[in-house]
Order: C-alpha cells, then structure tokens, then sequence
C-alpha cells in the first residue's frame, strides 16, 4: 500500500449555527488553486485554473461552472441515463451568484482565461452550498498565483420573528420572511440577490449591515490560510492608452460623438457612433493595424469619458432626463385575445411583451435535485431574441443571462401570488423583449403583474421593478434611477429593485468598483422606492384591481376535497371509475392522497357533469334522510338497497312495512325501486334503512316516522286479518 503525505491545511470560524472550515491540500492538488468548504455536513469543493492570455483579447474570459451532483444527497438521477446532464436552472443561477462578486475584482489588465469549478460533494439536507461555493471560489483564487487580491465572501441572511439570521439552515427558511444573499470584500458589499415578503428599505439596509458584518470575518479567514500556503502572485501590466492618439481623438471627435451620444432613438445614436468609429480609425489609424486599434480602443475610452463627465460634471443625463426621473410609460393590457392574460409595458425604448397562461396540476413543474421534490404552481420565462436589439442572431434556447433575468422577475411575483385557496391554477408567464435598451427584467415585472391581474389572479398587491444606477469618481456620486443602457454600461452599479408600496419583494445588485456603503445603499433603495411608487401609480391608471373572472378562453378549474375513505371509491378498481368519470365528462381529474381533488374542463357544462359524478361517489348517508334506493339482493332476514353509488343499506324485515312481513320476498324484489329512510349509523359503518317509516300505519297502530330506536323496531303491528 502506498503511503502519501497531503499535508491537508485547514482554517475555521463559527458562523451561523456550526462553523465553517476552508481545507486545502488534500483534493485537486493540479489545479492552480482547490479548496473544500464545509459546513456542518455540507461540504463544497472549488478548483481553479488560468491560461496565458491570448493575442489581441480585450476582454476578460471567466468562467464559473458550479454543480450540484445529486449522489451528494445519497440519491440517484431520474430519467432514462441516471446520469447528471446540462447544468439545471438551479446550477446555473448559483454560477452566476459566484461569478458577479468575483468578476470585477481580478486586477486590471489580466485576460488570461480563467474557469472556477464548483462542485457539491456532500449535502446534509440543512446547510445551503450557494453561499459555500462563494466563499470557496475567492479562497481558490487567493491560495493560486492568479492575480486576485482582494478576497470576498458571501452569506446568506434570513429573518425571523423579526431576528436576522445568519446562513439560516433549510427548516429555517421556510420560516424566514426574508432570504437575502449578500458578497462583499472587508471594506464594502459587492453583489446583492434577495427575495422578500414585503421588507421595508431600513430592514433591508440593516440585514445587508449584518450580513457584511460576517462577510468580514470569511474574508480574514482566507487570508489567514492564504498566509499560509498562498502562491506568489504573478504580475500583468495594466493598458495604457497612447495619450497623443487619445488627444488626437478628442479634439477631432469629442463634439460629434456627444451629439451622437445625446440622440433620442437608441439605433440612431448607436449607427452614428459607429459611423463615426470607423471614419475616426480611417481617419487616424493609417495602414497599421496596431494603431487603427489603438484608435479604436482610444474612441471607446473617449465614449466612456464623455458619459461619465456629462454626469459627474455637467450634471445631466444623456437623454435629458433628471437624476430620478423615469422615461416615459405606455402600457396595455388585454391585447392578445386568445391569451388567459397579456400586458405590453413600454417604458422608453424597452418593451416586454407578456402573457400569463393558466393551466392544471398537470402542467405544475416537477424540480428535483438535491433537496426533496418540489412542485412549483407559478413559472415565469424571459426571452431575449435578437431583434429586441436590431441583432442577427439565431436563437438557441435560454442563456444564462435568460435564466438570471427571468429568476429574478419570478422571484418578485411569486411573493404576492395567491394561496392555494384563492387559485387553483397552475401559472405560467412568459416575457418576451421585443425591444431593450436598459431595464428590461423590470419591465417584465410590471409586465408580468398587469398580465397577470388580466388574468384574473388575485394577487395580494401589485408588483413594480425599476433598475438603479450609480456614476461615481471619489467621494462625489450620483444615483440615476431607471437607467438606460449606456448608463448601465459605463455606469457603476446596477441595482435592480422591485417591490409593492408595503415593502420589497426582490432584489439585486452587481457592480463594477470597489463596493458600496450603508449611506449609498439606503439613498439608492429611497430613490428607487420614489420611483416603484411612481410606475405603481401608472399601472394602477390601467388596470387597478385584478379582473373578476377568469379568461373565457382559460380552463375551469375547481378544487374539493374527497375523505380519503372515498378515495377509492372515486378511483375505482384498477382506476375504472375514474376513467369513467374522465371519458364521460371530457373533464381532467386529479387527486392527491390527502384527498384533495382539482377538476378541469374547457367548458362550465363538463365540470359540472364530472363533479355531479364525483358527488355522488362521495356522498354519505345521512340519519334521517330519505333516498330513492334499488334493490340489491333480497335474503331472507331482509334486502340490501343501493341508496348511493357504492353504498348499500341493510333494510331488515321488521323495517319493511308498518305489519308483519313473513318473507321480505313477499315485499320487495331485485332491481325495485323503493323509497327508504336512513334510521342508523353502526360504528363498522353499516347503514340502517326503514321503509315502514316512510308508509302510513297500520290500522289500529301510529307509526312516528322520527321514532328509529330498536325498541320501537321490535313492537311488530300484527298484519290485519280479512273479515
């Protein structure tokens, strides 16, 4: 047996309910920079590597790839090849999550391609990896010779019962009112993802405060291990631009590329740029390409300066707008007739078109993973074709971006969707951008809303999004609320924000400096707040209320409830009954083991007939109730009456008639119909009939119908003799 010596080095600290613990040196040992992160039973482990940068790449190429393999719950993969496949939504929105803190704190000039590989290797049902693999990630880069300096981590914050917790385990979101993933670096936050019941700008300062107030303490750990077997970093070299060829650009360009900047339509304004890119690298670049590059490069810089000036300096935006005001709004609602709902929100040159369709337990969506299966009655997709922008581009399916986009527009919803109770629906939304030029997951939100009080849904309260930006150089800063795409572009901050007038729903903020602090972070949510209340007024001028009914065109759906002893009986053998029900009705039956039922069917009639059938099935006998019955069988102590689908009663012979009946033959015969009142309940379930309480007395005798004691059912009247 060999014997390897790993020489494993570990740090730990006490966050949340267990500590954490960063390892190295025992897994992945190629890799430029590995680690596994744990908490409680929960571990993560992250490996990095980097390539020599290639010739003439003016862009950074990170990649993030996080997994969540199921066989670190104990499980195996469902579906035909029991095997992981492309990475699910989850998978991809947690590698977005690791991707956006650490993106824009590589040091400037580094391009070499670099890939973070997050992988759950066990899973104990309670720590949530997310937050791990960030942490892992940063600690990866910092242990390798990559040139990544400043270490950040993140943590999740939930609330309960009005206290912040921190990492809080799964039993405890489900109790939480708040789940809130915050990454930072010592000094300041960098990336926000929440969602929300209605939290107020304080509350959610606060727990962005307390959440940072851990992130300082994973960040320190790092370092201590990186102290301990960090790599040395290697050195790259920032790009300088020439400066005469920069001044050359400015004097020529400045004036015609501001006017180019200021136009009103956004493919006017990019033609114009472009035109003038080219005549500027015609122009100044001569027959050497280094320099039409250098030019090139040199015009972009010039672009980003002059929006940024504008800002900063002259105080104006590029469209002429003030700091907080939103761009002008037209909406509709009720455009697509063969839609259960539909909302076009145009805000300036951004445009979602949006239906909400309404379907069955049948169409929920079955998620499994890691955790337990979850069904999800509400979805919402996001499109973002080609045309949106005036691109040529094939479409391929959702991206990453697509996915980001439409998790969080679901995630703003989905709080103010309905209880069960109040909707028996299945509900899907899909958002398609059929025009973009900044802001168009807020669009959808709004979009998403209208369309879906178009519907017919009640939702608890309408919900609005608008996106923040930030332009900053030092201490000096301004806030710009629904921001466009250049200022989302050469901006600071995207800092997205939805919510209703009681508080907010979600969250998300990425940006590209530093970070940010506590006073900027409650100006911008104030800001954005003014600006949510503003679109939620002009959504209310068009629609204001939910619509009382349902979409004609969407199915009828009602839910009841079955006692579960009549499960079967509704079921029938071998699924016959319900089979029977389905066929007959033209209806869509659906029942749960808790008895709860959904009935659906294009047409009001249908239901009806299927939940009549059902009814019936369900029905129970009643003491004291009258039932025309059929006669089952006849024996000898009396006959057996079928007064409900399924449920026979015992109608004996001393019951059958207000006389001595000698052979209950004489009386009744199969098949007969017959009038019989329920008189008893046994405890087994057994079913009491009377006839001779529905028939008038004999002579000489009184019969009292309510009078269904044994005692009584022993007094026989003698039947009278013929004289």
């Amino acid at each position: 047996m060999n014997s390897l010596n790993f020489n494993p080095t570990t740090v730990s600290m006490g966050i949340g309910d267990k500590p954490i613990s960063i390892e190295t040196g025992r897994i992945a040992k190629q890799a430029a920079g590995s680690v596994i992160v744990r908490q409680g039973d929960t571990m993560v482990m992250v490996a990095v590597c980097y390539a020599e940068a290639r010739e003439g790449l003016d862009y950074f190429p990170l990649t993030v790839d996080y997994r969540e393999p199921v066989s670190a719950a104990g499980k195996i993969p469902g579906g035909w090849f029991k095997r992981e496949g492309k990475a699910t939504t989850k998978e991809t929105l947690v590698s977005r999550l690791i991707d956006r803190p650490l993106r824009p704190l590589f040091e400037e000039g580094y391009n070499g391609d670099t890939t973070v590989t997050a992988q759950v290797i066990s899973f104990d049902g309670q720590h949530q990896p997310d937050t791990l693999a960030i942490v892992g990630a940063s600690a990866a880069l910092l242990i390798s010779e990559i040139p990544f300096h400043n270490g950040v981590a993140g943590v999740r914050v939930g609330r309960i019962n009005g206290e912040f917790v921190i990492n809080p385990t799964v039993s405890q979101r489900a109790a939480s009112d708040l789940d809130l993933v915050v990454a930072g670096t010592e000094e300041a936050i960098v990336m926000v993802e929440a969602g929300a019941q209605e939290v107020q700008e304080s509350d959610m300062v606060e727990a962005l405060l307390f959440g940072h107030a851990q992130i300082k303490k994973l960040v320190s750990l790092q370092k201590d291990l990186q102290a301990k077997i960090g790599k040395e970093k290697f050195t790259v070299t920032a790009p300088q631009r020439n400066q005469d060829i920069y001044a050359k650009v400015a004097a020529q360009y400045a004036t015609r590329l501001m006017e180019a900047l200021t136009m009103k339509v956004k493919i006017d304004s990019y033609k114009a740029i472009d035109t003038l890119k080219k005549d500027a690298a015609k122009e100044l670049g001569g027959e050497n390409d280094a320099q039409i590059g250098e030019v090139k490069a040199c015009f972009d810089l010039l672009k980003e300066t002059l929006f940024r000036n504008a800002i900063l300096k002259q105080g104006i935006r590029l469209d002429g707008r003030k700091f907080d005001q939103i761009r002008p709004l037209n909406i509709e609602v009720s455009l697509l007739p063969s839609a259960h709902g539909s909302a076009l929100f145009t805000r300036g040159e951004t445009q979602a078109l949006v239906t909400t369709t309404l379907g069955t337990v049948d169409d929920i969506q079955i998620v499994d993973g890691l955790e337990d299966e979850v069904q999800r009655k509400f979805y919402l997709h996001y499109n973002f074709p080609g045309y949106s922008v005036g691109e040529c581009k094939p479409n391929r399916g959702p991206g990453r971006r697509e996915i980001g986009h439409g998790a969080l527009a679901e995630r703003a919803i989905a709080a103010m969707m309905p209880e069960a109770s109040k909707n028996p629906y299945t509900v899907r939304v899909v958002s398609e951008i059929t025009e973009s030029n900044g802001s168009s997951s807020m669009a959808t939100i709004c979009g998403g809303t209208l369309s879906l009080m178009d519907a017919g849904i009640q939702l608890k309260h309408p919900v609005a999004g608008v996106a923040m930006g930030l332009v900053s150089e030092g201490d000096n800063y301004i806030i710009l609320t629904d921001i466009a795409g250049q200022e989302d572009h050469y901006g600071d901050m995207d800092f997205k924000v939805a919510g209703t007038r009681n508080g907010i729903t979600a969250l998300q903020m990425d940006i590209k400096i530093a970070g940010v602090n506590a006073e900027l972070l409650t100006k911008a949510l104030d800001q954005a707040k003014k600006g949510r209340f503003e679109l939620l007024d002009a959504m209310s001028e068009i629609l204001s209320e939910p619509r009382g009914e349902v979409s004609a065109n969407a199915p009828k759906v009602v839910i009841i409830t079955i006692p579960r002893e009549k499960i079967r009986d509704v079921i029938g053998k071998g699924g016959a009954t319900i089979r029977g029900i389905i066929e007959t009705s033209g209806c869509q039956v659906n029942i749960e083991d808790d008895g709860t039922c959904q009935v659906a069917a294009p047409r009001k009639e249908q239901l009806d007939i299927a939940l009549k059938m059902i009814g019936d099935l369900i029905q129970t006998a009643e003491v004291g109730k009258t039932y025309l019955g059929r006669v089952a069988k006849v024996t000898e102590f009396g006959a057996f009456v079928t007064i409900l689908p399924g449920m026979d009663g015992l109608l004996h012979v001393s019951e059958m008639a207000p006389y001595r009946v000698k052979s209950p033959a004489d009386e009744v015969t199969e098949d007969q119909e017959i009038l019989v009142k329920c008189i008893g309940i046994e405890p087994n379930g057994k079913i009491r009939l009377s006839r001779k309480a529905l028939l008038p007395p004999a002579e000489g005798q009184e019969n009292d119908p309510s009078d269904t004691s044994d005692e009584k059912s022993t007094r026989r009247p003698q039947r009278p003799r013929n004289r």
